[in-house]
Order: C-alpha cells, then structure tokens, then sequence
C-alpha cells in the first residue's frame, strides 16, 4: 500500500512559470513531480502531485503544501532529506509528514494567509525587482488602514477578480488584513487571511489599497466596488513579484480567534 506524503515548501516564484503543471515550461508542480518519480524508479502510472493550490508566474511561496502517494514507506527524515538533495536551488522542502490517506492538500484547506511587499523607493531597486512590488507614488498608511477594516467579513469579491477566473462563486471571508510600513526596507507589508481567494485577488485588492493610499480613490472605495460588482473599475493588479504564498491553514488547526493571525509553526516542529 502506498504511503501518503504532506509536504510544505518554499520556492522564489522568479524563474517558474508559476505553479501549476504545464507541458514544456518549467512549473513547481512539475519540477517536484519529476523528482519524487525519480526518487521512485518513474513507477507506471507516474505519481501525481496535489497542491493547496496554483500561484502565477513570478508569484513565491514561503509554505505552499502539496501531498502524494510514494510506493515505498521512507521514514520522513529520509524523505525530506531525498527530496532537498535534488531540489533546484529555487525550492526548499521545510518539512515532510506521513497523513492518512483521507488527506488531500486542496481540499481540506480552511484558510490561507497571503503576504505582500510593496517597494516605495522613486526607482527600481535592482536587489528587490524579483521580490517587491513597486509603488513610487507617495502614500499615506493610516488612510490605507482605515480601507483594511472594509475587507474583514464576507463579502461578494467579484470586482476583485482578474477575467478568466472559472470560478462561479465569488463571496469570500477575509478574517484579517493589515499593513504597516517597515522603514528600514522602505517597503508596505500587507498580510491578507481569508478562507479562500480568487484569481488574482490578492494583488488586484492591493492595487486598490495603493490607489487608496496615494488619494487617487476614496478612503472607502472598496465598498462601492463590492456593490458595482465590476472588474474594469479596478483595473491595476499589483506585480505578481511582490505576492508571498505565506500559510496554508486546514481544519483542525484554525486559530481560535480567527481575527487573530495564526503564529507560523512549521519550522518549529520539523519531523526529521
């Protein structure tokens, strides 16, 4: 019988061409695929990958979680340490469980906690073009976190939504979302947690908060766009760079308060 696998795992998104499988171009989900069929003799039918779920070209991951079935039963220090012996340089296996074979990475997930950095120096920062956003229009933080109390509850996010989303429901709850300026990198940290998000959905909500922050919208335009239900009125989406997979939340371990964000606890308790 098969072993089920839990991964968690981080990858700078830069050079995929984001995460999900596709033939001929160089994915997460594909380069990790290749490896655990390496690992176990390319076994017919080839072991498939489940991820909590796709980011974009050029989006990264500080705990992304996929699971898989492995033919052979590796204690899981051996396997974390197999899979990180062949990993690109680009990805990192933080910890490797066994679960029940009632697992499954997607749809267990309860909640999920996006990170996002948003350069504010006047030009490009060669050393942050990968992993910022970049904002040079000046802003003022405490009007942005006046619209931040706007997201929390369950709302209609449709306008928040980039075309070509497959996805027919578009209500979400967003439990937490905050933004503070560090002053020694020059950047606006935006943290977003929420039970689930559309396509692009973070980074077109950042958008929005950018043009809040920079007096090019209302304080509480986000109000009015949950009622327009209307993408063109928020068009810009902030760079895919500056998107951070932070947390993977699945029932059983949901905070709780949920208004509260959860502590990061994955390295902590590293099986290996």
């Amino acid at each position: 019988m098969s072993i089920r696998y839990k991964i968690t795992f981080a990858y700078d998104g830069t050079r995929f061409y984001g995460f999900e499988k596709q033939p001929g171009l160089r994915t997460v989900e594909g380069t990790i695929t290749d490896i655990v069929n390496t690992m176990a003799k390319n076994p017919q039918p080839p072991i498939k990958i489940y991820g909590s779920g796709r980011t974009d070209a050029g989006v990264h991951a500080l705990a992304q979680v996929a699971h898989f079935d492995f033919p052979f039963n590796i204690p899981v220090d051996g396997m974390w340490r197999g899979l990180n012996s062949m990993m690109p340089l680009d990805i990192e296996v933080k910890k490797v469980e066994k679960v029940p074979h009632t697992f499954h990475a997607r749809y267990d997930v309860s909640g999920k906690i996006y990170m996002y950095r948003a350069y504010l120096g006047h030009f490009t920062n060669p050393f942050k073009r990968f992993y910022t956003g970049h904002w040079r229009i000046p802003v003022n933080v405490h009007k942005i976190q006046i619209a931040l109390k706007d997201l929390i509850g369950t709302h209609d996010f449709t306008s928040f939504c980039a075309s070509g989303s497959q996805v027919k429901n578009h209500v979400r709850i967003i439990y937490n979302a905050t933004c503070h300026y560090d002053h020694q990198e020059n950047e606006l940290i935006f943290q977003f947690y929420g039970n689930g998000f559309l396509y692009n959905m973070v980074r077109i909500i950042v958008g929005v908060l950018l043009e809040i922050g920079s007096g090019r919208r209302p304080v509480h335009d986000i109000l009015r766009l949950y009622k327009v239900k209307d993408r063109n009125q928020a068009v810009f989406t902030a760079p895919a760079s500056g998107l951070y997979l932070k947390k993977v939340i699945y029932k059983g371990e949901d905070p709780k308060h949920p208004t509260k964000f959860p502590k990061d606890t994955y390295n902590q308790d590293r099986q290996h």
